[in-house]
Formats: C-alpha cells, structure tokens, sequence
C-alpha cells in the first residue's frame, strides 16, 4: 500500500510512495506541541550516532592522502584499504582465506552499500519477489525492497524468541519467492548475536530455494565480553566450511567501531561472483570513496586499541545506567550494540511523550522502528535507548528516567 502521506508530483518514480517516513521524522510529529521541561538541559538518547571522540590518529592520518584530491577515485577502493579489511576480517573473524581483489570492496559506509546492493541483486521483472527483513528494523531494508520493485517480508523478533530470528516461522511458499534476506547481527534494537545454529539454518535455506544473504555487521566491534567477540558471519561461513562465502555478502563499517559516522566508510565482502556484479553496478552508481577517506580508513582498521577503549567506554555507561534504572524499570543487558531495548510500562509513543514532556529527555518508540505485521506491531511498548552520550549525561538521564517511572 502507499504510504498515506506520499503525493508525488507527476513524472516521478512511483515506487516513491510506497516509503514510509523515517522513524525520526515520525518522532518529530510526534513530539509537535509537545513542551519539554524548561529546567531541565536535553539529553538525546534516539539517535543512534556515536559520540565518542574520534581518534587523533585518524584524523591526522586524513591529510595523508590530500595529494590525492587531484584524480578519480577507484569504484572498488584501493588496493592498501581492501588488503588491510581482509587482514582485519581474518584477525577478527578467524577467516583462513579471503581475495581482497575480488571478495572486498571499499563502500561509503554500511547504508549506501545495503541500499545499493540491494538494487544490484533483486530481479523486480519477478512481481511475487519478496525480501526478509527482521521487525523491528533498520528503515533501509524496507526502502530497498521497495525500490526495486519487491515487497518486505517481516520476520518478529519478540520476547518469546529472546529476540532471535525465527527461520521456521516462515512458511515454504514464502522462502520460494525470498531473493535476499537482510540479517543485523548484533541486532538493532536490541542487540542480539545470530549463534552458529541460525546461521546454519538460514545457509541451507539460502542452498535450497538461492537467495542471497546481505548480513549487516555495523554493531559488531560494540561488545561487552572481551574474550567472547560477536560471531560474524563469514566466521560462521568459515566454520561451517562454506568455501567462497556462497550468496553470502557481509556490510561492515567503521561508523560504530571507530566513532567516524561522518567518514562514511565501510567494505562489502563475500561471494566473488556477488562482488563482481556488485562493483559493475558501482562503478555507474558513482559512489567510490576518496583518496584521504581510504587513508583515514587504513589507519582505523588497523589500530584495535581505540576499540576496546570505545568497549569499556559503553561497558561503564550500560552498569551505570542499569544500576539506577533497573530496580524500578526492568533491564536486560545486551550482548552487543549500545542500545537499551527496553519493555514499557505504558504504551510505547505516551511514554516518549511524557518522558520529554516531565524531564526532557528523548527515547525512542519502538513502534516507530517496526511495521504491523502478522497481526502485531513487535515494537509497541518498548523504547529504544541508546547510549551515546557522556557517561555524565547517561547517569543524568538513568535518574531522570527512574524518578519519571516512579511518579507514573
């Protein structure tokens, strides 16, 4: 169905309608005439973009590149970026093999190349064509399916599941026209790990009916058990001994893990075959990452030291902030990811509104951040918190929040 607030002028694309607004802006309406707390200073916990400093060194390593300015860049990346993510990729997810000429490519960041990779493999010829997308989702795979002319097909990811995927909940009929399937693991909102059994499921669905898999890693690097990093999913591949990461393509990206949102840089890596289509459509998408971007990123991928101070940085604010509200408002400590995904006990939207209304502080409704589907809504009645401010602001806001459940 269009989206009931879409009137597209004449001579344009009309699978425009079909986009809902993004969930901040449905968050803006919300909060039209809304008055915040005038004695109060606003703390944002909506938004999911880092706010820790960005390192020294990637920011001087920027200038190391600024000769470059004067040439087009390569669609693929550079040959030092692309060999320095496939070292990453084999320290971190333990991968024997990896071709850095023709299973990585450089991305301006893990949306563009979600989006994009999206446009490159769904056939829209095929009207019946559907895409898997977790609920509560990030908003670009539903834009992506729709785009190309397919429809999202929501998979809830609720309690009762400990928020996992359900590949069993889909029925065979569906999986017949499934031609991608958007994993996001740690998850958001609410930071689950796919295990090695899901992914061992959803690779043999993958073998049985052909789709791809676009697995989105933005939130791996966030975790809080030093000596148990998430499982990615080309370590699952690896483990599973799918050789060449079969219709498998993975979105990393330095936005979370090195606190760079504004660098816009990220990799695609997986199947060759996928790469190879991947980077022709690129090169006349027009998205290649310039000469000082791939010089700041070399320097990033390589240094693991800012990393784990970013850990221990979101470790402290998530044990402050669970000591303060979780008495009064029950938490559940994530594996990964700096979100709170948190049960209200009001309906979701009156929350948010009154929580800005009495102490000016802004969580996110999780209703806004997932569709009504197989009869439900799965993100009514949570918020999504996320932890991106100074631990100060974080403590400010778990006392704001306890004191507002308190009085509710």
């Amino acid at each position: 169905m269009p989206c009931k607030d879409a009137k597209l002028p004449a001579g344009l694309n009309p699978k425009l309608q079909f986009l809902q607004p993004y969930p901040f802006e449905k968050l803006q309406r919300l909060f039209e005439g809304v008055a915040p707390n005038p004695r109060m200073k606003q703390i944002n916990l909506s938004v999911g973009e880092p706010k820790h400093p960005t390192p020294q060194f990637i920011r001087d390593a920027l200038g190391l590149d600024i000769n470059g300015l004067a040439s087009y860049p390569s669609a693929i990346g550079c040959d030092t970026l692309r060999w320095t993510i496939a070292d990453w990729l084999k320290r971190r997810h333990h991968i024997s093999e990896i071709n850095p000429a023709t299973q990585i490519i450089a991305t301006l960041g893990s949306r563009e190349a979600l989006f994009s990779l999206a446009q490159a493999v769904l056939d829209g010829s095929k009207h019946d064509g559907l895409v898997v997308c977790p609920n509560p989702f990030y908003q670009i795979y539903e834009g992506a399916a729709l785009l190309a002319g397919l429809r999202p097909y929501f998979i809830n990811t609720v309690p009762e599941t400990r928020f996992h995927l359900d590949w069993a909940s889909v029925p065979k009929d569906v999986w017949r026209r499934v031609q991608l399937v958007f994993t996001c693991s740690p998850s958001n909102p609410s930071g689950a790990v796919m295990t090695l059994d899901s992914w061992r499921e959803l690779f043999a669905l993958s073998d049985r009916y052909g789709f791809i898999i676009a697995a989105d890693e933005c939130y791996t690097e966030i975790y809080f058990d030093e000596e148990n990093p998430p499982l990615g999913a080309l370590d699952a591949a690896e483990k599973l001994a799918r050789t060449g990461f079969p219709r498998l393509v993975v979105l990393g990206s330095l936005s979370k893990r090195s606190n760079v949102p504004g660098l816009r840089s990220g990799f695609a890596a997986g199947d060759a075959s996928i790469i190879k289509e991947f980077t022709r459509y690129r090169t006349y998408h027009g998205s290649a990452m310039g000469g000082a971007i791939q010089a700041a990123s070399v320097a990033a991928w390589q240094d693991e030291v800012h990393v784990r101070e970013n850990r221990r940085l979101y470790s402290e604010k998530f044990d402050a902030f669970r000591d303060i509200v979780d008495p009064i408002l029950p938490l559940s400590k994530p594996t990964a990811s700096f979100y709170y995904w948190v049960a209200t006990p009001i309906d979701d939207k009156d929350f948010a509104v009154l929580l800005l209304q009495d102490t000016n502080a802004i969580v996110l409704p999780g209703s806004l951040l997932a569709r009504d589907a197989h009869s439900t809504n799965p993100g009514k009645n949570f918020v999504r918190i996320a932890l991106v401010p100074s631990i100060a602001e974080t403590v400010d806001a778990a006392q704001r929040i306890r004191r507002f459940v308190e009085n509710l």
